[in-house]
């Protein structure tokens, strides 16, 4: 625009004095004031010409040299991107890149406790997996430093976090790499025909994917609880948070109800809740949380492996629909493994195929149930579950546990909706009797520890 007017006056001042010329010569013919006029004139013109060519090939360079730094510019910040994921840096996005990836929060793919999870494609072509975090109330600072000890862990059974956004008038997001063959939960259990997104990957598991997908969830667990620099629990260890990818190899994701301890830390006191048929009892007793809370979640995953169908489910009593009572799979388990009939407990979609090698299916059962001993110094730690899995350790007959928490289970649904709550006292004191340590003296409701939604 400057340009522009520039050239403007340029050619009207030329003009000018072009006139001027013509009128000398009119009235003052070829006089000495003539000649005067004549000249300054003439230098007038050639130095407004020479103005023009000067600032034209300065403009010219400029823009020269503005084309070369975006350029340049344009290859840092590439380069620099590309720095960041190498390094694992987290990328801080706007809102509006984020409503634009995920076509404005229309591509759900998931749905949790936390938040919803959409797909979307970044401007680069990365195909990713937006959550949006609902309902936290820790501040920015807390936030940032989440995101960071996220971003730091590196595992190959890990999900990878790609960047967040802040948004100081709504929801947190978190932005992952996207995993294509969806969640665990959608190739061992039976799809449900009323389920929204019908289109979700899905099928039935073959038994050496899911023997490889018990390695690598007992990998990326004791990467966490061990090689880490800060101890990282789970505490949301499912099917729904273990994510398969294109060779159907096990990636560990959502951690959303994470925390971080110390090495010198070996318990932590939360009130956070976990999902129903996951929950170690020393979390449903309030007496405290530790890595060993993780193993008993792991273990309830191996079982669900084996046997295709949830842990905890409700049936029909044979009395009529209104009558329903609750099934614990992991005593259909070990009652099947005394009674030497435990393929009758394996998948049947699997028994279909005929391709089960027997030895790791009863291996794997071994260990579920080596994981959710009740008491938790009898469990074993994630680096000893990986040697047994793996041949190298030898896995012996687990203990018998008397499986307590199916005294929740038992209880009437007319006095789960009844207005007083029962609480667990008797479960509690079978507890106590078995040398459990107790940190609270005030019972924990059936509320908490069966109600909390999946």
């Amino acid at each position: 625009m400057e340009d522009k007017i520039a050239h403007i006056i340029s050619l009207s001042l030329i003009l000018l004095l072009i006139l001027l010329l013509i009128l000398a010569r009119i009235f003052l013919k070829f006089s000495k004031a003539f000649f005067l006029i004549c000249g300054i004139d003439v230098s007038l013109i050639a130095a407004i010409l020479v103005y023009m060519v000067i600032r034209l090939r300065f403009n010219r360079r400029r823009k020269q040299l503005e084309s070369q730094i975006l350029s340049e510019g344009r290859e840092l910040r590439i380069e620099y991107s590309f720095l960041r994921k190498v390094a694992g840096v987290p990328t801080k996005f706007r809102y509006k890149e984020l409503e634009e990836a995920t076509d404005y929060f229309r591509a759900l793919i998931g749905k949790g406790s936390s938040g919803s999870v959409f797909k979307g494609i970044l401007k680069d072509g990365t195909a990713v997996a937006v959550k949006r975090i609902e309902g936290e109330s820790q501040g920015d600072k807390e936030f940032r430093a989440e995101v960071s000890a996220i971003a730091s862990v590196q595992h190959v059974n890990l999900v990878r976090l790609i960047g967040y956004c802040t948004n100081s008038s709504g929801p947190r997001f978190l932005v992952y790499e996207f995993v294509p063959n969806g969640s665990l939960d959608c190739w061992i259990f039976p799809k449900k025909p009323t389920h929204k997104n019908r289109n979700r990957p899905g099928g039935c598991l073959a038994w050496d994917l899911r023997y490889s997908v018990a390695i690598d969830v007992a990998k990326a667990l004791a990467y966490l609880h061990h090689d880490c620099r800060s101890r990282i629990l789970h505490l949301d260890v499912k099917p729904e948070n273990i994510l398969l990818d294109e060779n159907y190899r096990a990636i560990v994701s959502d951690f959303g109800l994470s925390k971080l301890m110390g090495k010198d830390e070996s318990r932590i006191m939360i009130s956070m809740r976990g999902t129903r048929g996951y929950l170690a009892p020393e979390w449903l007793l309030e007496n405290g949380i530790s890595e060993k809370s993780d193993v008993y979640s792991y273990g309830m995953v191996l079982l669900e492996l084996v046997g295709g169908q949830r842990n905890v489910s409700v049936v029909e009593n044979g009395e009529g629909r209104s009558k329903k009572k609750w099934q614990y799979f992991p005593r259909i388990v070990s009652a099947k493994m005394k009674e030497g009939k435990l393929m009758e407990a394996v998948d049947q979609q699997l028994l279909e195929t005929g391709t089960i090698d027997e030895r790791e299916v009863r291996k794997l059962v071994c260990v579920g149930l080596w994981c959710i001993q009740e008491q938790a110094k009898l469990r074993p730690t994630m680096a000893m579950v990986v040697d047994m899995l793996e041949g190298r350790v030898a896995v012996e007959e687990p203990p018998d546990t008397e499986m307590l928490v199916v005294d929740l289970l038992s209880i009437d649904e007319e006095m789960m909706n009844s207005d007083e709550k029962p609480k667990i006292v008797p479960f509690r004191e079978r507890m106590d009797d078995r040398n459990v340590p107790s940190s609270s003296s005030t019972p924990c409701s059936y509320a908490f520890s069966i109600l909390s939604a999946r």
